[in-house]
């Protein structure tokens, strides 16, 4: 089943995202906050800086939001009916904090060829100017943009990794209601500003859902099956949390991430905080 209308796949083939796409309910995004929050209440050091990832292997309400049909029906319209999932990433910006992310492209960093993969950005709690959402630049999805390293104060990126140059007047502001979530391709140029307001923003995104014949080039990652099956089996898969904070779960997301951090400084010495 797919849900995407033909002018909303003709948005994503030109400009390189769609959105919004309503998902979840309020409720449904309100109580994922909460567990999100119980889970930095109870492990406070679990989520921070490179543990914001794959939260999704010790939470069952983060783990529903990644295989929710509503937003697999709208990923097997663009990549077709076998999907994987195969990371997840926390982006909080908390208030009176300087936190951004630089203008940069997902598919410069993360290994996955070819780009068949897509990246669905959830929010959690609205997501507007004032608490800095995210920001697109249409058509930058038609090739790889060159990078600066800058591991720079406040970015939540790994490496500071920045295009430059980038013309603030051709970007596009990508506001959500909590629950609902845009979807950009791999190559487009993005990025977001600081939090202004009195209340935290917090984007939950799955990076990525992949097509089966995607393979990871820079390392490893372990996968879930989200729909479909998978023949290529370029992947060892993992399993679904029951619980929050199984202690088995817990630790496969400790080497999940150990993999990842291989795969954003893959030939580096120097390591930012995330």
């Amino acid at each position: 089943m797919t849900n995407l209308t033909s002018n909303q796949l003709k948005q994503y083939k030109d400009q390189g995202y769609i959105s919004p796409i309503e998902v979840l309910s309020s409720s449904e995004a309100l109580e994922a906050r909460k567990e999100i929050e119980l889970i930095e209440k109870k492990m406070p050091n679990e989520i921070y800086k490179s543990g914001r990832y794959n939260v999704h292997l010790i939470s069952p309400k983060l783990d529903s939001i990644v295989h929710n049909s509503k937003i697999l029906d709208v990923v097997e319209s663009i990549i077709g009916k076998n999907i994987l999932v195969c990371s997840t990433t926390l982006f909080i910006k908390n208030p009176n904090k300087q936190d951004f992310v630089s203008y940069h492209q997902d598919a410069k960093y993360i290994g996955l060829e070819p780009h068949d993969w897509i990246t669905a950005w959830v929010a959690l709690t609205e997501s507007n100017e004032n608490n800095g959402c995210m920001k697109m630049w249409p058509k930058s999805h038609l090739n790889i943009k060159d990078h600066n390293e800058k591991f720079n104060e406040g970015n939540l990126l790994t490496r500071g990794q920045t295009v430059e140059n980038v013309p603030e007047d051709e970007v596009k502001s990508i506001e959500l209601k909590a629950g609902q979530m845009s979807l950009h391709h791999p190559r487009v140029v993005h990025g977001s500003g600081i939090n202004k307001s009195n209340d935290r923003r917090i984007g939950f995104v799955i990076q990525s859902y992949i097509g089966t014949n995607v393979k990871q080039t820079l390392g490893k990652n372990s996968v879930q099956i989200a729909r479909g099956e998978d023949k290529y089996n370029f992947h060892k898969k993992i399993g679904r949390p029951n619980v929050l904070m199984n202690t088995n779960d817990l630790k496969i997301k400790k080497q999940e991430n150990d993999n990842l951090q291989e795969i954003f400084y893959k030939g580096l010495e120097k390591k930012g905080f995330y």
